[in-house]
């Protein structure tokens, strides 16, 4: 597709065009994750849900720094390529690459030799210690697997292959929700059973997404380039904003799982588990929304097309509202019928979970203000602001929220953490919105930072 479509397409069409592949991408992903909550919740029980949850900190803290790394790395890629310096892209590419297989390798073998001190540390109890250790030793084999599936799938994008990140997603929800069935229905091998589903599922997955990668006639690919460690400081501050969003869910899950563990038990921890995947698949819609417009945007912005970067903001705020408002409704009115899906029979923790998705709810009346801003200001090349946002809705009001809010209002309290935090975010976004408006920027030259 020619890029130039960008600045001469009608908003309307090129915003189903690049934000529709993007939603059904995450939306695949974010099934996944329920359907192994499910299959998980079901025929093995509450307890292994929660054992799940805890090691998720774990997992996503692998993502935080593999996302730096990508996201970080394909912007100089992008840019490079665009400049025609060819040989700085493809180092970028192999130095990345590089950093991401030597880390996870690292990363996974603490993991596995240290188990059962990292599941004490995520807060498991001696009632959880043994299936955390299990799901949280099994896992670390597979973790080299999924970073090396991102950074390869985005890559694709830039050699002009963008379905197959889509394919690969397809394949790694296929072999997932097979896997489960054969090993946690069929042979009932447990958590570890789930482990393996997952991580093999990812190992199919990434053969989809470097098939390119491997072909040296593309001008991107595993053998061209050298490691150039000049690369490394600006992949850091590039990929900065986007870590921190996925290293704030990580601290969110971390602390959250802490406080339900101290006031209700691994009970607390399950049913917080059940509300987090209807909430993830809800955010992986809303993300998709602002990844589709993330390059209609910079292009726009680049060519000081103003006015069709704020025909394109309004088609992304629209959407995201009317998605955060059909989630909030489902929280509100199907929060039982929705815990019942991931532990039915297990009446205490379906009531704990449906009590709690009602005040979890309010989140979506204002989150997907937050998310999309974020990645407006990304695009625009704005990592400053983008980090904060993330910071904000993260880090910040997760923080002192999980300590002020349930001390005030006990469990009701710990509900609300999110919720607030993204209300208070939202004042931050306005702050920035209005001290960055689009109109300042019409008689300047516009400049892009990458170090």
């Amino acid at each position: 597709m020619d890029e130039k479509i960008l600045g001469n397409e009608k908003i309307s069409r090129l915003f189903i065009k690049y934000s529709i592949p993007a939603i059904i991408s995450m939306v695949l992903s974010g099934s996944q994750i329920m359907i192994d909550g499910m299959f998980v919740g079901n025929y093995i029980g509450s307890n292994a849900l929660a054992s799940v949850n805890i090691v998720l900190p774990f997992v996503e803290l692998s993502l935080a720094v593999s996302f730096i790394i990508t996201f970080g790395a394909l912007s100089i890629i992008g840019r490079n390529l665009g400049a025609g310096k060819v040989q700085t892209a493809q180092n970028t590419f192999k130095t990345a690459t590089y950093i991401i297989v030597i880390f996870a390798i690292v990363y996974g073998l603490a993991g596995i030799f240290n188990a059962e001190s990292i599941g004490r540390i995520l807060g498991a109890d001696a009632s959880l210690l043994e299936g955390v250790s299990t799901y949280l030793r099994t896992i670390s084999y597979f973790l080299v697997f999924y970073p090396l599936m991102i950074i390869t799938g985005f890559a694709d994008r830039i050699i002009g292959k963008p379905q197959l990140y889509l394919y690969g997603t397809l394949t790694t929800l296929s072999v997932n929700i097979s896997l489960d069935y054969i090993l946690i229905k069929e042979y009932g091998l447990g958590l570890k059973g789930a482990a393996i589903a997952t991580g093999i599922s990812y190992l199919m997955g990434l053969l989809v997404t470097i098939r390119p990668m491997l072909n040296k006639k593309h001008t991107i690919n595993v053998f061209a380039g050298t490691f150039d460690k000049s690369t490394i400081g600006p992949m850091l501050y590039n990929g900065a904003s986007e870590g921190i969003g996925a290293g704030a869910a990580a601290l969110a899950v971390y602390l959250f799982n802490l406080e339900f563990m101290l006031r209700v038990g691994p009970s607390g921890v399950a049913a917080f588990t059940m509300i987090s995947y209807v909430v993830r698949l809800g955010m992986h819609i809303i993300f998709g929304i602002a990844d589709g417009i993330s390059p209609i945007v910079s292009y726009n912005y680049g060519h000081e097309k103003y006015n069709r970067v704020k025909e394109v903001m309004q088609h992304g705020l629209a959407s995201g509202a009317v998605i955060g408002g059909m989630v909030f409704i489902v929280l509100i009115f199907g929060g039982e019928s929705l815990a019942n899906m991931f532990g039915k029979g297990d009446t205490s923790v379906v009531q704990l979970a449906s009590k709690g998705s009602v005040i979890y709810a309010f989140a979506f009346l204002v989150n997907s203000f937050n998310v999309i801003y974020s990645i407006y200001f990304t695009a625009l090349g704005n990592a400053k602001a983008s980090a904060l946002i993330a910071f904000s809705r993260g880090f910040i009001w997760i923080v002192v929220g999980i300590k002020v809010w349930p001390a005030l209002f006990g469990m009701t309290g710990v509900w609300m953490t999110v919720p607030v935090a993204e209300l208070l975010t939202l004042l931050l976004v306005m702050y920035l919105a209005r001290k960055n408006p689009l109109h300042e920027h019409e008689n300047e030259k516009v400049a892009y930072s990458y170090s």
